[in-house]
């Protein structure tokens, strides 16, 4: 079973990023005044607690040149990878630790602030292997910063969790996402048991150990042994909750962060599910639109195509089929990129003819497949850390019921993402801790949060939210309006120099300022 959303990993848009991709275009502010600046907040106490053993916080990480991974070949230049020890049970510090992979680029120029730690998303996103990609997005940043990134527990080179292998993934590929009848469902749910079973087998005793939560204390832990009195964080898409989640627990060691394509706090697993289906049908319309369709039509068409290949697969140029559920999937990920839309209007035309090679390549690509066949582990790292975290999973019966409400608010997206509350949890090894993620910071430095207008995986009305939970005086909200996931480093001058000003010199935006 192929996941392609509840909140999306960055890594689908930061390969659109990597090959020039992006919603090109100056802009201007709609609201340029009422800025403030602000230096690194003071010194406050850290959070409550037992202090750390120092075999953990006086460790000193051994920089190497980075090595090649599944996901990339090794960065070269200056870049330097280590290993941070971090307990595997958050509850007993003193106990058994696993290793955290990092990487890092100091700062090129004289006048450093301390280090910028970033997470591309997901969750299940690599930040090893993207943060050299990365960096040329930030590169106005990267001369008073060191750029951070690393593997979370439970992913790519930190202890990364593979449930299945590639001809298993490849296998699941045929069942039904939909199911219409009584031997699909069943189909459909076995499968959904099965790849727990696989990742329990796999992680182990760290299943239970790889929550945001948990990744939260590794960040702080990784603050320490950087030698950062306060914690600069860039976090993306997943990577806005577990800012959030981080400037919960330590409120006063928020220095300066930026949430940028900022899931919802307050939404449950339903309603992440509804979120999306709003944020990629709004996406759709908006390329239906520019291509001079009616939406309400070219939705049906699309509808109507995939009606067709729940039944009737299409055959593809590699020898295999495109699905009804692989068809969703190529759909969605030129969504995540206004430039990409012309992509997307070339695989649907072949489709519509007969050919589903061109959305299967779309599809692979956002499933992390390569040519030989061979699938990466984001999905399964992205599993075992949302299953981890969300309580709420909602039977086969209970998402019958809500089904008609999907598909009312997305007649392509909307049975996809109603079936995938039922099926992403299944029958899972171990329980969720809660039903949203608390994310209230009182008292914490002012917290920078980025909306997008037209982002299709974490709509824009997540950004208000979250400002709102994280409270009075703390989250700022900065509006784009623009299309694709993400706001920073995608076209808009406007957008870009007001994170730059509040990373470098802690200029804090009036709250409301929209970039248009």
């Amino acid at each position: 079973m192929a996941r392609f959303v509840r909140w999306a990993a960055l890594t689908a848009a930061t390969a659109l990023l990597v090959t020039g991709c992006g919603s090109g275009g100056d802009d201007g502010g709609d609201d340029k005044g009422g800025e403030t600046s602000s230096g690194t907040p003071s010194d406050g106490s850290p959070d409550t607690g037992s202090p750390l053993p120092a075999a953990l916080t006086s460790q000193k990480l051994d920089w190497e040149e980075c090595e090649a991974t599944d996901d990339s070949a090794a960065p070269g230049g200056d870049w330097r990878c280590a290993t941070l020890k971090v307990p595997l049970d958050w509850s007993e510090p003193e106990g058994e630790t696993i290793g955290i992979a990092l990487i890092r680029s100091e700062a090129t120029g004289d006048d450093r602030i301390g280090s910028l730690l970033f997470n591309f998303g997901g969750p299940g996103g690599s930040g090893v292997s993207t943060m050299p990609y990365y960096s040329t997005v930030a590169s106005d940043l990267h001369e008073r910063y060191d750029l951070v990134s690393f593997d979370p527990r439970g992913v790519a080179s930190s202890e990364g969790v593979r449930c299945r292998g590639d001809k298993e993934i490849q296998a699941a590929e045929a069942v039904d996402g939909t199911p219409d009848t009584a031997a699909e469902e069943a189909a459909y749910l076995k499968d959904a048991a099965d790849f727990g079973k696989g990742c329990e087998k796999s992680a182990g005793k760290l299943l239970a150990h790889v929550s945001t939560t948990d990744t939260a204390r590794d960040m702080d832990l990784m603050r320490q042994v950087l030698g950062d009195d306060r914690l600069h964080y860039f976090g993306i898409s997943y990577g806005t909750e577990l800012g959030g989640v981080y400037a919960n627990l330590f409120p006063q060691r928020v220095g300066r962060l930026v949430l940028d394509a900022v899931v919802d706090p307050t939404a449950g697993t339903v309603d992440h599910a509804k979120n999306q289906a709003r944020g990629f049908q709004r996406a759709l319309n908006n390329y239906l639109k520019s291509t001079g369709q009616d939406p309400e039509e070219g939705s049906r068409k699309i509808a109507d195509l995939l009606d067709r290949l729940d039944a009737n697969p299409l055959p593809a140029s590699s020898g295999r089929e495109l699905t009804q559920t692989l068809a969703v999937t190529g759909i969605v990920l030129p969504l995540y990129s206004e430039s990409s839309w012309p992509t997307l209007t070339s695989a649907l035309e072949a489709a519509e003819e007969g050919d589903g090679s061109e959305l299967l390549t779309l599809a692979d690509s956002y499933n992390d497949r390569d040519a030989s066949g061979g699938y990466g582990t984001t999905t399964h790292s992205q599993r075992v850390i949302s299953c981890l975290d969300a309580k709420q999973r909602p039977t086969a019966a209970e998402t019958k019921k809500l089904l008609p409400e999907f598909e009312r608010i997305s007649p392509v997206f909307g049975s996809f993402l109603g079936w995938d509350t039922a099926g992403w949890c299944h029958d899972w090894p171990v329980p969720g801790q809660h039903d949203t993620p608390e994310v209230s910071a009182p008292g914490a430095a002012p917290i920078l949060v980025v909306g997008n207008t037209g982002d299709p995986a974490t709509p824009y009305e997540g950004a208000r939210r979250m400002a709102d939970e994280l409270g009075k005086d703390v989250g700022v909200v900065l509006t784009w309006k623009g299309e694709g996931h993400g706001a920073y480093g995608s076209g808009s001058s406007c957008v870009d120099s007001t994170v730059n000003a509040y990373l470098v010199s802690g200029t804090i935006p009036r709250d409301g300022k929209v970039c248009s």
